[in-house]
């Protein structure tokens, strides 16, 4: 047990550095219009004990899915942006002024707010701090601490390369930075592979230096929460001519090693790059190919947990169902892997491909049950669904209903009378929410025909 935030104890959850995991972002729909503890019963349901809370804005957390996971035993990591922020309704009025500059702008809703804008990172610095002080996360942790982007010198995703860059190269080496637009310039970075591998090493320190002042810096994430886990990430991508790792540290200022020597981290996690998750059929041991990140690390720092992430479905042509994480999860062991992860859990092909079913029911009252369903059910009434009985002794009834009523993947019935003994319990007419799935072209599923469940005799559950 450790101090937490408020004065109350925390205990240290060991799994949240082990194991299979899943990163949730409760700003999709399928989380909204349900209960708290619709969620996290899905989540445990689903068999995770480590959930990775992705905090798209510091000022919009679901402190009671927080609370709801956290009561079920699951230990709840903050994974925050580190080179940006989706919205900007939560900054202050000058965050205009921290803009990272690319060498051609991208068309999306990402702003990229530079590494060296002090002002950005000490803003940035005080919202963790105040985040995990108010909030009782388990683990502190920085996505996308990097510089865009994967071969972005060619396609023009890359920087920062604006005033902020140009400012902090200069107060380090007393020259002007190279010319990255300009082929013709004196400058130009191909020309001066000197001045360019100063370019490279002062972006490898702004990356790491951004994270541990967040973590080690004064007024940061471990003063605020001595308690707290930290995991470090880095990027992994496949590479037959092993240059990746080069590549990397030279394109987006990753060092590995070097991070995770400041920081001083509890766990690293090797994040899967775009180049390899896009791919619609990447075989579920690519991280085979990883050797090349993962080894450094291992040699370098053996005690050190070791993590993997993955992406599940982010586009559709890429989806990858139950199968292929079934096949991943087995792909990590003897790989020198301690923990995984992926983005994000109802993006999951087994949310398109797969229907509802009751995975357990209780009793919530002498004729009162709740089930529990493998995922989001639409919501129905006691007329829209049948439900039926069957007692050890082979005798098959309807029950009638007076009430029925749906919270995300729980159902809530009220019948005129219950068996007293235990019995097998049949539900007809259940559906999922196609609607609220992130790709809305895919058909609904309906609960299989004579799906059973049992229900005990005596097992009471109060409704929340």
């Amino acid at each position: 047990m450790s101090q937490n935030v408020n004065g109350t104890e925390h205990a240290i959850k060991p799994w949240a550095l082990q194991g299979p995991s899943i990163q949730m972002d409760p700003l999709f729909p399928y989380y909204e219009g349900r209960s708290a503890e619709s969620v996290a019963e899905e989540i445990e349901c689903a068999g995770y004990r480590t959930v990775h809370y992705f905090v798209v804005q510091e000022h919009k957390i679901h402190t009671r899915i927080i609370d709801a996971l956290q009561r079920r035993g699951i230990a709840v990591w903050a994974m925050v942006l580190g080179n940006g922020s989706f919205g900007v309704s939560h900054l202050p009025p000058q965050w205009s002024s921290w803009k990272m500059e690319l060498l051609r702008e991208p068309k999306d809703s990402f702003q990229r707010l530079s590494h060296f804008a002090e002002e950005y990172v000490q803003w940035k610095k005080a919202a963790a701090a105040r985040l995990v002080s108010e909030v009782p996360f388990d683990g502190f942790e920085v996505a996308e601490p990097y510089f865009p982007e994967w071969n972005g010198l060619r396609s023009g995703i890359y920087g920062d390369v604006g005033p902020h860059a140009q400012r902090a190269f200069k107060e380090r080496y007393g020259t002007e930075m190279p010319e990255f637009r300009n082929k013709w310039a004196a400058n130009y970075y191909r020309r001066v592979p000197q001045l360019y591998r100063r370019w490279v090493e002062l972006r490898v320190e702004a990356v790491n230096g951004l994270i541990d002042e967040l973590v080690n810096g004064s007024g940061g994430v471990r003063q605020a929460r001595p308690d707290i886990r930290i995991a470090t990430w880095s990027l992994a991508v496949r590479d037959r001519r092993g240059l990746a790792p080069a590549k990397l540290r030279e394109w987006q200022g990753i060092d590995a090693v070097e991070m995770i020597r400041r920081v001083r981290p509890d766990m690293h996690v090797l994040q899967t790059h775009w180049p390899d998750w896009m791919r619609p059929k990447l075989a579920p041991d690519y991280i085979g190919e990883y050797k090349r990140f993962a080894d450094p690390i291992q040699a370098a720092f053996p005690g050190l947990p070791l993590g993997i992430q993955t992406d599940i479905g982010s586009l559709e042509r890429m989806i990858r169902g139950r199968d292929w994480l079934t096949a991943f999860n087995s792909s990590i062991r003897g790989q020198g892997y301690d923990a995984w992860t992926a983005y994000e859990y109802h993006l999951g092909g087994y949310m398109y491909n797969e229907p509802p079913v009751p995975v357990k029911t209780a009793r919530s009252g002498d004729d009162e049950l709740v089930i529990t369903f493998s995922k989001r059910i639409a919501a129905v009434g006691p007329e829209s669904i049948g439900v039926y009985a069957t007692t050890p002794d082979g005798t098959r009834e309807a029950l009638r209903l007076r009430a029925a009523e749906t919270d995300g993947n729980r159902l809530f019935l009220q019948a005129e009378k219950l068996p007293e003994k235990a019995f097998e319990l049949e539900v007809q007419g259940i559906r999922d929410t196609p609607e609220l799935w992130l790709f809305k072209n895919r058909a609904g599923h309906q609960i299989p025909a004579e799906h059973t469940v049992q229900v005990e005799s005596r097992n009471v559950m109060t409704k929340e």
